[in-house]
């Protein structure tokens, strides 16, 4: 690692660890409703930062590094975006209330930096040590993306989660109003709450989503640091944009083929890399347009029924 990839590393951590200690202990530290213009400031707050570290690479780095950011930081919150609905499933399910939401989303998402790092690293390890490895993440990608395509709308029932089942099945579990608190205690004994069921969830899924967005940011860059910061950036919105468009998630119909594009086309990227390398800036040009255009459509074309 170069000194000013060292030099970033130091500001992306001190910067991150003091904003995400500013956002959910001081200006969140209250448990309260999140607005809609409350959700769109902290929203654009994230991304303007996530803007601004990418100008740093820019120029401390390069003009290459800069467009891996760009790329893996788009890629990875379009699939973010994607996933929300899952979160919104979740939370209804177990009704935590909206005043409750920020702090189980909190966790949620100081879980995922923890994780994301290790996926990252140890996919990145993986095709060091075994190469043919960047078929099978390609491969990987093509058959979501195929799937997620012409896969129909579903329902989704977190009910049916083996980890709900394990945690039902081995600890007690209070539906009592849990003020939002994890654990509770009564007579004498301690029981986990909704709250800490639907966690248990969010973190299970968001592991399951990083088996589509790790092989997808690694299709991009293979510079851990790149992988990492543009990860963490798209992560650390998520809590803000989940509180902007929540109700907005089912109005974007055709971001699920967007999405589903992506993942095909970096899937296909990967599986030629070696005959055939699709320049970075061609890549991010291809993927701002296919989330473009499917939010675009989405707008355009309302949905059956819709006024």
């Amino acid at each position: 690692m170069e000194i000013h990839e060292i030099l970033l590393t130091i500001v992306f951590f001190i910067v991150i660890g003091g904003l995400i200690y500013i956002d959910l202990e001081v200006l969140n530290k209250k448990s309260h409703v999140i607005s809609t213009g409350e959700a769109a400031l902290y929203s654009f707050m994230w991304i303007s930062i996530a803007l601004l570290f990418n100008l740093g690479i820019y120029f401390y780095i390069g003009k290459e590094k800069a467009v891996e950011f760009l790329t893996a930081y788009l890629v990875e919150e379009s699939l973010s975006i994607d996933n929300l609905f899952v979160f919104v499933v979740i939370l209804s399910k177990f009704d935590i209330h909206p005043k409750y939401q920020p702090r189980v989303l909190k966790w949620g998402i100081l879980g995922a930096i923890v994780f994301r790092g290790i996926f990252i690293v140890a996919g990145i390890e993986l095709i060091k040590m075994f190469e043919w490895m960047i078929y099978v993440f390609g491969l990987v990608l093509i058959y979501t993306g195929v799937k997620l395509f012409f896969e129909k709308d579903k329902v989704i029932d977190p009910s049916e989660s083996r980890v709900l089942k394990f945690l039902r099945k081995n600890f007690p579990v209070t539906f009592r109003d849990h003020e939002g608190r994890f654990f509770i205690k009564k007579m004498g004994k301690r029981f986990i709450t909704t709250m800490f069921l639907a966690l248990a969830l969010i973190e299970t899924s968001d592991i399951i989503f990083a088996f589509d967005s790790i092989p997808a940011v690694i299709a991009i860059t293979r510079d851990p640091f790149i992988a990492y910061t543009s990860n963490i950036f798209a992560v650390l919105g998520l809590r803000s944009i989940y509180f902007l468009i929540s109700n907005l998630v089912m109005i974007f119909k055709f971001l699920k083929y967007g999405v589903a594009t992506i993942l095909v086309f970096v899937g296909v990227k990967m599986l030629i890399s070696h005959y055939y390398e699709i320049h970075n800036v061609i890549s991010l040009l291809i993927i701002a347009s296919i989330l473009g255009l499917s939010i675009l459509l989405s707008i355009l074309i309302p949905q059956k029924g819709s006024s």
